[in-house]
């Protein structure tokens, strides 16, 4: 090819190569454009958003400030209840303590005729004081909660009188094996039974009724007719079981359908509390002998079943707690005095301060003057305050 030609194609090249970077040149510039469209988009949108971003702030800090706000009247609102409802209760032990309802003891005429024959078959009717005991309760002077243990009903007592400082438990109404924990103190703190002892007894309990008593533990025999077991809790064996002479059992009370014998303790010694199908309304008393498990005496209590939760003995005399089926406050409504140094009339109508339920059980440890009870799972001690029975 010679040179003139080159020169020809020369201008032609150079033109197509303008071209090519002029059209280079607007596609650059359009997407540019179209990047900077996007960047402006994405601005506003990035601002739109912080602008609600910071708008939801705000209204979330008003809302947390007026919940603050309404927590606070809230809590301020609970606390007055709290307070008046303190009050009230208050003034509902004073008003009951004023004006006592009326004891819940029917007359049957046929069961007075029959109490009547039958002291006169008995030669020893008129009960002997062992000791000269001559307290009765006033009303309950305080009450601690210990904690929350085991089942809803049980059974938790000291050694009525030994001087041993054991708690022993009975979770349940019925098992065969009984915790041991050392102090009062390992019972509060831990709330597992790892810091207790166990002792597994020969037969299977029931109820709630039982009861530790110098080193011995009285325990209702599950299996069997209605057997009570004297076991020796030094060395682990039974020292004395004794059949209670009364036939067709029932259960002792109303609200407590899994005890059929109470053992009890007072400053007199050992009594059981008990019924029998002959006299289905009322509840028995019976005076044992803590070595021989034998009978002493035994009596036939105007005290009704229904709508009984648990008794106790106090200085010679049995006092019923009742309640209702939903619970509501307990209370002791039938004094029966067996030395009779007491009048009815004049036994206090005591209310036990209400909190959970109904009680399982409630033992009265006479060293003590206070009360063992087992309220809906938790285990409470009542302190009792004393006064002088008005001799009849």
């Amino acid at each position: 090819m010679g040179p003139w030609r080159c020169l020809i194609l020369l201008p032609l090249l150079a033109g197509a190569l303008r071209a090519q970077q002029q059209q280079f040149m607007e596609y650059v510039e359009r997407r540019l454009t179209l990047l900077e469209e996007r960047i402006s988009q994405w601005h506003d949108q990035s601002s739109r958003y912080s602008t609600e971003l910071r708008d939801f702030k705000n209204q979330v800090l008003g809302m947390l400030e007026t919940a603050e706000k309404e927590r606070e009247a809230m809590r301020s609102e609970a606390e007055s209840v709290a307070v008046r409802m303190d009050r009230l209760e208050r003034e509902v032990d004073y008003l009951e303590t004023q004006n006592p309802a009326p004891p819940c003891v029917e007359v049957d005429e046929t069961l007075m005729e029959k109490q009547v024959a039958t002291a006169k078959q008995r030669k020893n009717e008129k009960y002997t004081k062992l000791t000269d005991c001559s307290d009765t309760i006033a009303s309950v002077r305080a009450m601690k909660i210990l904690k929350r243990f085991g089942s809803t009903s049980g059974l938790w007592t000291k050694d009525a009188a030994g001087n041993s400082e054991k708690i022993y438990v009975f979770d349940g109404t019925a098992n065969d094996t009984v915790y041991v924990f050392p102090r009062m103190r390992e019972f509060t703190l831990f709330s597992a039974t790892r810091k207790a002892s166990r002792i597994k007894l020969p037969y299977p309990w029931v109820g709630t009724g039982h009861l530790v008593y110098d080193g011995h533990l009285y325990y209702i025999r599950q299996q069997g007719p209605f057997q009570v077991i004297k076991f020796n809790l030094a060395n682990k064996t039974v020292v004395d079981s004794s059949v209670f002479p009364a036939e067709e059992q029932i259960p002792v009370f109303g609200l407590s359908p899994f005890t059929y014998i109470e053992v009890a303790a007072d400053e007199e010694g050992l009594w059981a509390i008990y019924a029998t199908k002959e006299d289905e309304k009322n509840i028995c008393l019976a005076k044992l002998d803590p070595t021989s498990l034998d009978i002493e005496q035994m009596w036939d209590t105007p005290c009704p079943r229904e709508n009984a939760e648990a008794a106790f003995v106090v200085c010679g005399a049995l006092h019923v707690v009742y309640n209702t089926r939903l619970p509501s406050r307990s209370r002791v409504q039938c004094v029966f005095d067996v030395s009779g140094t007491l009048a009815p009339e004049d036994a206090s109508l005591v209310y036990f301060p209400k909190r959970y339920g109904s009680h399982s059980s409630m033992k009265y440890n006479p060293q003590e003057r206070q009360i063992y009870a087992w309220d809906d799972g938790y285990q409470i001690i009542y302190r009792m305050e004393m006064k002088k029975k008005l001799e009849v």
